[in-house]
């Protein structure tokens, strides 16, 4: 059986965590950003973990 391949769109977003969990960061904050407010902005920058729903898929696109 051949290598798996690792998705290439995703591994350019998520990154895996010592515990094995993936770090995303968030949508929302890279246009349109004179509405939002700074509170709103700062939050945005910040990285977050991956749902427990969609951990499966991502750990399909990234074997290694």
């Amino acid at each position: 059986m051949p290598k798996m391949k690792t998705h290439r769109g995703a591994a350019k977003r998520f990154k895996k965590t010592g515990t094995g969990k993936f770090k995303r960061s968030h949508a929302y904050a890279s246009h349109i950003l004179e509405k939002k407010n700074p509170k709103r902005k700062r939050r945005l920058r910040k990285s977050t973990v991956v749902s427990a729903a969609e951990t499966k898929r991502v750990a399909k696109m990234l074997p290694y």
